[in-house]
């Protein structure tokens, strides 16, 4: 898996910060993380530009991005589910925004090459138009539905409308790269170094309800996305 998971030898800037949160390695760069949780699978980054609603969970082992196989694994670690455990109000690393999303970008979007899930801010009018979506029915249930033509819809973000595929999920404890893997991926003929993932919890009107917003776009879609960052707020 080395040539797609990357070696531990690497030297990504994220990669050796995971190194020093986890091992007390300190890069020759001299730069020292802020590990702000270190678990074992996982530790909790800030993320740029600093702020009190931009974090990242980062695998403890190394692993490049979407792609990596082993993230397709049944015994890999739930990073969404660590993710949003402590991305919640009164978990351990809160995002501090109205309304709060995870997000990973493609291959070619992202900027480090260790995993990432960005825990950030989501706009206000994305938590709307997804709670309108599923509403009128345009939101899948079942992941074998995940890309049915129906359930590829327009959701505003920075720079205008783009196209994701929508799932609801009931919790998360499934394996969401699995899942794309599957009823996506291999059902389209595609790429995972190309998709893009983002999580919005859904909100009644004064809490939330215990269910996810699962979103996925790439290039095969007309308007499609490769990155979470459009409809993220850091």
């Amino acid at each position: 898996m080395q040539p797609l998971c990357g070696s531990p030898a690497d030297t990504d800037p994220l990669w050796q910060d995971v190194q020093y949160c986890t091992q007390g390695i300190v890069p020759p760069s001299g730069h020292k993380a802020d590990c702000l949780k270190t678990a074992p699978n996982y530790v909790v980054l800030h993320g740029e530009p600093m702020s009190k609603h931009n974090y990242l969970t980062v695998p403890a082992c190394r692993i490049t991005g979407i792609e990596c196989p082993f993230l397709l694994n049944p015994n890999v670690a739930n990073y969404w589910h660590e993710a949003w455990e402590n991305a919640r109000r009164g978990g351990d690393v809160p995002v501090e925004y109205r309304y709060i999303g995870l997000g990973i970008n493609s291959q070619s979007a992202r900027q480090l090459n260790q995993l990432h899930i960005h825990m950030a801010g989501v706009r206000d009018s994305t938590q709307r138009r997804l709670q309108a979506l599923d509403a009128a029915g345009r939101v899948a249930t079942h992941p074998s539905q995940w890309g049915d033509t129906q359930y590829q819809v327009p959701v505003t973000g920075t720079g205008g409308d783009r196209t994701y595929r929508i799932l609801r999920l009931p919790a998360l404890t499934t394996n969401l790269f699995a899942l794309l893997n599957t009823n996506v991926v291999r059902r389209f003929g595609l790429q995972m170094a190309g998709q893009t993932l983002i999580v919005v919890p859904r909100m009644t009107p004064t809490a939330f309800d215990g269910a996810f917003y699962i979103l996925n776009s790439d290039a095969s879609l007309p308007s499609g996305t490769v990155t979470c960052d459009r409809l993220l707020v850091y």
